[in-house]
């Protein structure tokens, strides 16, 4: 491959924020043989960052190490190349070195945003699961509008079987991105498994609404795709739960209005089920465990 090649190629992943390590650190490697830094002129930074991540990632740390050294002479005392850093020496060094390292530099800028995420990582891989928790409530404190940190949040709490308070976390996430489907289709399944049906079937609905056709095809002529068949089979789900216990339409710790019409859901979701798993051609790949599904919706 020629160095320009490489140098395009780069340059796309870094715009893109493509995290390819080996096929960066076997380009990147590329550019530092044919000294290519000097054609990049402050570009070279920002590649030379990249490298330094995708040579820990594939485990060179001679490579990273000689990176890093550049990033540290050109830019003494960065925030940025304090991070790399940290996540060098979280390799290498215990987590109880790299914790303390991070804790220094936040004591000095406690509004590094990197820093306290690197820390937060730390603490849940190791098992401290208060502590994380306590971290990353301090850190949405401080940075409300990140919604990873929001999604970092409900996955502690769901994984700690704390169902509700990973919806609390969800709620945040949708005041702060309601545009995005995948993030309302979470908060549905967390409130089913929390218990609140009303407010489950209330999301499902609206990722269908969300996701399925466009304005100018009619829901039935359209077939559905992706996420809008989980939703399907969400609602289909807590339809038929409320329909075999009325009583569960009434319990919402969100205090959500009881689903109406929970019948005529109960035959849609089901009809559209079955359209999923008849279609033909390109979309019906999925069709191939129609049998299965037919008995399922017909029993359940």
């Amino acid at each position: 491959m020629s160095l320009q090649s490489a140098l395009e190629q780069l340059a796309t992943y870094r715009s893109q924020n493509t995290r390819a390590s080996q096929d960066i650190f076997e380009k990147g490697t590329l550019v530092l043989q044919k000294n290519g830094l000097k054609k990049m002129g402050d570009d070279s930074w920002a590649f030379l960052e990249q490298l330094t991540l995708a040579a820990i990632d594939v485990g060179r740390l001679d490579v990273a190490d000689q990176c890093l050294q550049l990033l540290s002479d050109k830019f003494p005392g960065s925030p940025r190349v304090d991070c790399i850093t940290g996540i060098r020496m979280e390799v290498t060094e215990p987590p109880e070195i790299a914790l303390k390292y991070y804790a220094e530099l936040l004591e000095a800028d406690s509004a590094n945003a990197a820093i306290w995420k690197r820390r937060i990582s730390i603490l849940r891989r190791i098992g401290k699961i208060d502590k994380t928790v306590t971290e990353l409530t301090q850190y949405l404190d401080t940075f409300y509008t990140d919604v990873e940190g929001w999604l970092e949040l409900a996955d502690i709490y769901a994984t700690c079987n704390q169902y509700e308070y990973s919806l609390q976390a969800l709620m945040h996430v949708l005041l702060l991105a309601p545009q995005n489907p995948f993030h309302v289709l979470q908060a549905a399944e967390t409130a089913y498994t929390a218990g609140d049906l009303p407010l489950s079937i209330k999301m499902f609905l609206t990722v269908i609404d969300m996701t399925d056709g466009d304005d100018s095809e009619s829901l039935i002529e359209s077939t559905p795709l992706g996420i809008t068949v989980r939703a399907w089979y969400g609602v289909k789900l807590c339809a038929k739960r409320i329909a075999r216990d009325s009583r569960l339409a009434t319990i919402s710790s969100s205090n959500t209005s009881p689903p109406k019409h929970v019948e005529m859901l109960d035959v849609l979701a089901t009809e559209r089920l079955r359209v999923v798993y008849s279609s033909s051609g390109q979309k019906g790949e999925i069709a191939k465990g129609r049998e299965g599904v037919f008995t399922w919706v017909a029993t359940l």
